[in-house]
Parts: structure tokens; C-alpha cells; sequence
């Protein structure tokens, strides 16, 4: 490796403990997977037959503008005001490569060598490696466990320096399911106005919030107009996960800055699935409250069957997205990979270690509860018998 010019920012990024579950998982047989954040139902038919027809129509062999489709862009105002809150216009919509290359592009924007990125943690382990390609700093805020986790508003205080240049989070959470609250949110917006901070939101997860959860975009606070970046996805509400299409709204002063990051990681989102979302926004929404339906299901389920084995595990509900992130309470359950590498060998269960979510996720294992009830309860039998 000494001879290997790589770049130091990308030498210090740790290989991802997700995919490597994913690689050591492919070498046994009959797996039961909890790991993937992904659906497992296959994207509704309407979405397919609008990629069909564009194709069939010849409109997705040529590059779009970098900006998205401006019917897409134009139904995406739409949404924002009927689900969300936020009084946007058109040029303030970019598509993007999933959220993730939304979220790439924002950091790349906003954040010079040197610069304090606030990650409230857990986090997605991405967005703390999106601020490390950018030669930023991530500074790790814990989240409040004990209080399901929910936000340190005061630490988060404490923690701005005159580097501090952005707020970094996702809600509902990868991979806690916390939904933050309004109240929350509003406190977070109020320290960004005061120190001139950016915050840029993950909101992936937005339509699967259960019990009397609500979920709030930041960016509807007017006040807020210029300080925030909020990027969205069609690949979790559609289960459109392999479509690579979502899109992220900021002020019309702000989206030609982050569309210079855009065009060279990008040029423009694929066109064909532009014209899938597009017939997502315009089709029946019925899919998405069926798939939040199935998910409060399996949410119930796995709680249920995580409370027959509460000497192993201790765990906050989940409010929304669909995983959850139990403690482990075995000793053994300290080094969350070897605890995870364990039961993937000896029970066939693959999970997720915590540390891959920040050093605060240690002790713990992320599990997905977006699979059949069929998968959960095989998975959970095998835990059961292995930890008797």
C-alpha cells in the first residue's frame, strides 16, 4: 500500500462494516437478512410502465437538464407543498443521483479543507464520509439514548466553533428510527439563524412515521429560506432503491452553487428514471401508505419478538423509518462487528454492527424491519435457539 498514490482523505475512510456484513453474508447459505435498508417489494407497476413508455417514446436516450425535467421538477413543487410544507418554486429543485448524490453535492458546496461539519449520532455512516471526501471535519454529537434518542440541543450549543459551517442530519434516522421533533427542529433552526449555519437534511424516510410521530422539514420555517438544504429520495417511498433518482430543494441563490458540484459527479439523474418518478408523483399513492402499513406491521412484529429476548437485547421503539437500533447487553456485545460476524456464522442471521453508524453506535446492531414477517420470525427463531 506504500506505493499506492491514493489520496489521504480517501486512505482514512475505514472500509463500510455494511457492505462487508453484505460480502461475509454471500459466503452461507440460507441467510436470514436483516441487514439490507432496502425494500424488498418491487416498485408498483404505474412506475414501471412510465419508465416503459418513455422508452418506448424514445425520450431517454439524450441527457436532460442538469437541474431534472421540468415536468418532474414542476410535480416535485407540488409535493413539497402538499406534504411538506415548504412554498417552493421550480428553481429551487434539483434531481439528483438518489438522495446520496444530492447530500454529496450539498457537502461539496458548502464545506472548504478544514471545516466543522455537526453530525448528531448515530448517524448514516455516509454522511460522515461525504464530509470527509470533502477534506471537512465531522464533529460527532451524541444523541440522547436514554430519551429514544433525540437530539442534545445544548452539546450541539457548545459544540460550534468558529469552524463550524454546517449541520448535518437525517430524520426519521438511519439507524435509530427516531423521528425529531418539530419542537426539536425548531430549536436546531434557531441555533443555524444565530450562528449563520447550514443545515442539510436527510429525509429518506418522511411518509414511514408511526404512532403520534409527525414529520417536520425544517425547511418549512420561512426564516429559514437561505440556510438549509433538504434532500429527498424517490428510492424508499417507491421502493425504487436500484432507480438511483431523488432530488434536494434550497433557495434559487443557492441551487446554481451546488449544481457546479452536481454536473461533475452527475451531469444530470438518469432520464429514464425521471420519467419513473415522474409517474410516482402523478400515479396513485396508494403504494406508499401500503408500504408504510407493512412496515408498522413488521415494526410490531420485531419488537415483539425483541422483547422474548430482552436478557440479549434492550431497545427503543422506533417512530419512524423502518429499522431500529437494540443495545446489545452481552459482554461480548462491546465490539458490535465480532458480536454481528458471530451470529452471522453460528445462527445465520446477518445484522448490521453498530460501529458503522459512529463511534456512539458501538454496543449496538441496526436491523431492518422492511422484509416479509417470514424473514423476521426465521431470523428471530434462529436468535431465540442460538441465545437460549
Amino acid at each position: 500500500m506504500k506505493d499506492l498514490k491514493i489520496s489521504n482523505r480517501v486512505m482514512q475512510i475505514q472500509k463500510s462494516a455494511i457492505h462487508e456484513m453484505t460480502r461475509l453474508s454471500k459466503e452461507i447459505e440460507d441467510v436470514a437478512f436483516l441487514s439490507w435498508a432496502k425494500p424488498t417489494s418491487d416498485t408498483p407497476e404505474h412506475i414501471k410502465e412510465g419508465a416503459i413508455s418513455a422508452i418506448k417514446n424514445g425520450l431517454v436516450g439524450g441527457y436532460s437538464e442538469n437541474a431534472g425535467l421540468l415536468e418532474l421538477r414542476k410535480e416535485i413543487v407540488e409535493k413539497l407543498k402538499r406534504d411538506n410544507n415548504i412554498d417552493a418554486d421550480v428553481s429551487q429543485i434539483l434531481v439528483t443521483v438518489g438522495a446520496i448524490e444530492g447530500l454529496s453535492a450539498s457537502v461539496m458546496a458548502f464545506i472548504d479543507p478544514g471545516d466543522e461539519v455537526i453530525l448528531p449520532t448515530p448517524t448514516y455512516s455516509t454522511h460522515i464520509r461525504q464530509v470527509m471526501i470533502a477534506s471537512g471535519r465531522p464533529v460527532l454529537v451524541p444523541l440522547i439514548e436514554e430519551k429514544g434518542f433525540i437530539l442534545d440541543i445544548e452539546r450541539i450549543k457548545d459544540t460550534i466553533t468558529p469552524k463550524t459551517k454546517a449541520i448535518m442530519y437525517c430524520s426519521p434516522s438511519n439507524p435509530t428510527g427516531t423521528v425529531f421533533s418539530e419542537k426539536q427542529l425548531r430549536e436546531l433552526a434557531e441555533v443555524a439563524l444565530k450562528h449563520n449555519l447550514t443545515i442539510i437534511t436527510d429525509e429518506a424516510y418522511e411518509y414511514f412515521v408511526y404512532d403520534d410521530n409527525k414529520h417536520f422539514s425544517i425547511a418549512s420555517i420561512p426564516e429559514m429560506r437561505n440556510n438549509v438544504v433538504s434532500c429527498y429520495t424517490f428510492t424508499k417511498t417507491y421502493a425504487m432503491t436500484g432507480w438511483r433518482i431523488g432530488y434536494l430543494h434550497a433557495s434559487e441563490e443557492l441551487i446554481p452553487q451546488i449544481t457546479k458540484a452536481h454536473i461533475p459527479f452527475a451531469i444530470c439523474a438518469p432520464v429514464v428514471s425521471q420519467y419513473a418518478a415522474l409517474a410516482a408523483l402523478k400515479g396513485s399513492q396508494d403504494c406508499v401508505w401500503k408500504f408504510r402499513e407493512h412496515y408498522l406491521s413488521t415494526r410490531n412484529l420485531m419488537c415483539e419478538r425483541l422483547d422474548n429476548l430482552n436478557s440479549v437485547f434492550e431497545y427503543k421503539k422506533p417512530g419512524g423509518s423502518y429499522l431500529m437500533f437494540p443495545k446489545i447487553l452481552l459482554k461480548e456485545g462491546k465490539d458490535s462487528t465480532t458480536f454481528c460476524k458471530k451470529l452471522l456464522r453460528e445462527a445465520k442471521v446477518s445484522t448490521t454492527p453498530g460501529i458503522a453508524f459512529g463511534p456512539t453506535g458501538e454496543g449496538h446492531l441496526r436491523l431492518s424491519f422492511c422484509v416479509p414477517e417470514q424473514k423476521i420470525n426465521k431470523a428471530f427463531d434462529r436468535m431465540e435457539a442460538y441465545f437460549k
